[in-house]
């Protein structure tokens, strides 16, 4: 058997694998500290104001302003040096933090959500002003931070997914005004509390998806954008290819995709060019910048991993 590695190809356009800003960091740390301005004072003032549609608000923004925090420190740690032990650097750690988000932020929501059905028997008086005042605060703060972020949204997934959730924040900021604005003019107490559990659905609507692909993107599964066949499609149509075996592709990170795969070629070893040309179609068609082939000669029988149940 032989074996080739192959190189990384950056030539091409390729959605999601575009360098981030100079800024982008900076950009992230901004509406980071923004958004735990917010949540403090939405904490302070939900409780002076017996809100649990701000403390809801407060909820949902905590975890964004965790999740911009573990994604800053997830793109910090991506760029650090590769070791002996860590041989693919810490890329993954974007995943992790993802996942992590997403358990943190379900669990302040369930806790979010027990105390407004709780509140529905008995809401209490809340202050209407008071609410509006700082849900819209809270439109100001997620508009200004989506802004930061909204120029690196274009050239990079992890920013662009950042983006649209500070601007999906605004949008719930937004409800939590309509809320108070009904206490204040109608009296309708009963409103906080179930607008509280409309945030906590929206929340658990937005988040399920994100705990469904980070955890299977840990499990090492196939990441959503990728058609496994298509790939598989490709590789087998390659010139001198009569089958392949052992294919799988995986997520690095939340932006970086890798492939192994055996290539059975009865006549040899195809050369460098093909390598490289797929290489560039791999990166180019399907996202994906780090394949790993292995040649085979004969018929590929004779290779133990050549069953689809051997992994």
């Amino acid at each position: 058997m032989k074996h080739d590695h192959s190189g990384h190809d950056h030539s091409g356009h390729d959605h999601g694998h575009s360098h981030a800003p100079a800024d982008f960091g900076v950009a992230f740390a901004i509406a980071t500290v923004l958004n735990f301005a917010l949540v403090a004072a939405q904490v302070i003032y939900g409780l002076s104001a017996n809100s649990i549609a701000l403390l809801a608000d407060a909820g949902h923004n905590f975890g964004d302003a965790l999740g911009l925090l573990l994604a800053w420190g997830a793109h910090v740690m991506a760029r650090w040096t590769p070791t002996e032990r860590y041989t693919y650097g810490f890329r993954s750690a974007s995943i992790l933090s993802a996942l992590i988000n997403a358990v943190m932020l379900l669990v302040a929501t369930g806790a979010i959500a027990w105390e407004a059905i709780r509140r529905l028997s008995d809401p209490g008086e809340v202050a209407g002003v008071t609410v509006m005042v700082v849900a819209g605060i809270g439109v100001l703060v997620n508009a200004l931070s989506a802004g930061l972020l909204a120029a690196g949204s274009k050239g990079d997934l992890n920013v662009r997914g950042a983006f649209l959730h500070l601007a999906a924040d605004a949008g719930v900021s937004i409800g939590v005004v309509i809320a108070g604005a009904l206490i204040l003019f109608l009296g309708w107490a009963w409103i906080d509390p179930v607008m509280s559990l409309i945030v906590s659905a929206v929340i658990v609507w937005g988040t399920w998806g994100l705990l469904r692909e980070s955890f299977q993107l840990s499990m090492d599964a196939v990441p959503s954008d990728i058609e496994p066949a298509q790939v598989r499609a490709y590789l087998e149509k390659l010139p001198g290819v009569a089958s392949i075996h052992h294919l799988h592709i995986w997520a690095m990170s939340t932006t970086e995709n890798a492939l192994t795969c055996h290539l059975v070629i009865p006549g040899g070893h195809p050369g460098n060019a093909f390598i490289a040309a797929a290489c560039r179609d791999l990166a180019h068609r399907f996202a994906i910048r780090h394949p790993t082939f292995q040649i085979e000669l004969g018929d590929g029988t004779d290779c133990p991993l050549a069953p689809a149940r051997i992994v």
